[in-house]
């Protein structure tokens, strides 16, 4: 059993290399650095992925191939963010012992080869709980000694967060990933809700948002929905939703975080954006 820690997003220090991000989505795959003060210099490359063999086979294959990946040593640092099915605890209700079986509860027909691991978001006083396979983290360890384990939707949460304390309306986020959409709402320190649903379909999209709205008691007329991340058919949706909720907003990820050197690196996702630009 293994923890993730959680202090992600860091410029390196004197002492250290740059971290190199590995993002691990399903079937997509990227590298990425930061460097300079305030990661002023942000370096991406989106890895063509065989989608006939799996994640860890692909990476196994980016080591040889990849510019990014070519030069590394096994004395470079890295952190690992994944795309898997994720479970948020309340900090207070967080056992290490139980969350295992817990993550296999919630979550039905959980591979043995996948292990839970979990990264502690203090901002929030929750835990997220996620999987890593196995030979995934194989490949890692085979190339890395220093290496630290996360999830793809933590920076967002913890910067949508942030943001959710400018303004007096209340605030639903969906941030859209991988063809999913998690619905976020917080209340001081703390998730009001979090989920994640399937974005395959549209209409399906905004029957999630809505009802979320509804069962959160929101005004239509005054409160806000914000969107970001990879949205699909997004103009249409915007205007979907708009026929029910006043404001309904598309987040600009250049402007959201001030024209950072992530925010302009053409297709980045919005999370490594996040990453980088707001720790």
């Amino acid at each position: 059993m293994a923890e993730a820690e959680n202090n992600i997003g860091q410029a390196a220090t004197p002492m250290h290399k740059p971290r190199l991000t590995l993002r691990v989505g399903q079937g997509t795959l990227s590298f990425s650095m930061a460097r300079g003060r305030n990661n002023s210099e942000v370096s991406y490359e989106a890895y063509d992925v065989n989608g006939s063999i799996s994640q860890a086979a692909n990476l196994r294959e980016a080591f040889k191939n990849s510019p990014m990946l070519g030069n590394t040593q096994a004395d470079d640092r890295a952190l690992v963010a994944v795309d898997t099915p994720v479970m948020v605890v309340p900090v207070e209700e967080f056992s290490a012992e139980q969350v295992p079986t817990l993550y296999r509860h919630t979550f039905s027909n959980v591979p043995d080869a996948q292990m839970v691991m979990w990264s502690v978001i203090p901002q929030l006083n929750a835990v997220a709980v996620f999987t890593v396979n196995k030979d995934l983290k194989m490949v890692v360890d085979d190339h890395f000694d220093d290496v630290k384990w996360s999830h793809v939707c933590i920076p967002v949460w913890t910067h949508l967060h942030r943001r959710s304390f400018t303004g007096t309306h209340r605030k639903v986020y969906a941030f859209f990933h991988e063809r999913r959409v998690d619905l976020l709402s917080f209340q001081q320190n703390r998730f009001r809700f979090v989920n994640s649903f399937d974005a395959s379909h549209r209409a399906d999209v905004v029957y999630f948002i809505l009802n979320v709205w509804k069962n959160l008691g929101f005004d239509q007329r005054r409160d806000d929905i914000f969107m970001c991340g990879d949205i699909p058919e997004r103009d249409q949706l915007q205007s979907e939703l708009h026929q029910y909720v006043q404001n309904v907003y598309v987040i600009n990820p250049t402007a959201d975080f001030n024209r950072s050197a992530a925010s302009k690196v053409e297709g980045i996702p919005y999370d490594l954006a996040a990453l980088y630009s707001k720790g």
